[in-house]
């Protein structure tokens, strides 16, 4: 969860040093705690990208499975990837749990194993999003996926609540320099200069996720221990620091808290991608 950039040209990361990090960050904690409340996103996708039943899909930075999920239950044969095996065998828990076939498979989102035209749908919901460099990612994206196939994306927006979440953790704990916002992936802008050459439709639509908690302080420490990249942030604090970062957290939480007093409910705008392949 690197939030912010450099508006100036920085030097390039060491990329293999920053995957590391992250992969180490994302397998911290376990994810699969929030992910699952996010289930009702990758169903809404795959409404979205319209899927038929035997068509061949694949879930890019799968995470514990959301995507993978609803394209299954909707007949998708599906090959669910993410470059964290643990976050794999919890979707795997899960297709087992159902009776879902789904192929689990090891693989970073900017160098996929498989060949060109692979897959009739390809499928993210805030994965490859966080990916170092956003147009090696999309490239892969766009080359696993056949002519005439869709690319399916939920991507947080700058100005949604994740968005400010982004930019209050950038606040307290600088990223890496040379590395994009994972925002941007909410912009239509941003998506039109990675896909606009190759897509021979790009539609985005805005959509909003309902945070439900009992309070802030609920969903806080939920996030600071679970949620592996918060997590991480906090440890690599000092304690004074750590405490200022919570009470900004605090703060952003309360002030879009639309449920009133005694529980907490927070909109979170993203926007809903789907792309035809040209």
């Amino acid at each position: 969860m690197d939030p912010l950039s450099s508006s100036t040209t920085p030097a390039a990361p060491d990329l293999s040093a920053l995957k590391a990090r992250q992969r180490d960050a994302w397998a911290s904690g376990d994810y699969a705690v929030i992910g699952t409340t996010l289930q009702l996103v990758g169903e809404q996708l795959a409404e979205a990208c319209d899927l038929q039943w035997g068509e061949q899909v694949l879930d890019v930075a799968a995470g514990n499975g959301n995507a993978t999920l609803a394209a299954a239950r909707r007949g998708g044969r599906v090959t669910s990837t993410d470059y964290v095996p643990a976050l794999l065998e919890r979707g795997a828990e899960r297709a087992r749990a159902e009776g879902l076939e789904v192929s689990f498979q090891a693989a970073d989102a900017e160098q996929l194993p498989f060949a060109d035209a692979s897959f009739d749908v390809v499928l993210s919901t805030f994965g490859v999003m966080f990916t170092p460099r956003h147009a090696v990612a999309a490239q892969e994206l766009l080359r696993v996926c056949r002519p005439g196939g869709r690319i399916g994306l939920a991507n947080w927006t700058p100005g949604g609540f994740i968005g400010q979440l982004f930019k209050t953790l950038g606040r307290h704990l600088p990223p890496p320099a040379g590395v994009q916002p994972p925002s941007l992936w909410g912009t239509e802008a941003h998506l039109q200069a990675l896909f606009g050459g190759q897509a021979a439709r790009l539609q985005a639509v805005p959509r909003l996720f309902q945070f439900r908690y009992r309070s802030a302080e609920h969903f806080l420490d939920v996030f600071r221990t679970w949620y592996g990249p918060t997590h991480k942030a906090f440890a690599s604090l000092p304690p004074e620091r750590a405490q200022a970062l919570a009470q900004d957290i605090l703060a952003l939480l309360e002030s879009l808290n639309r449920g009133g007093p005694g529980t907490l409910v927070v909109p979170s705008e993203y926007l809903e991608v789907v792309i035809t392949r040209r």
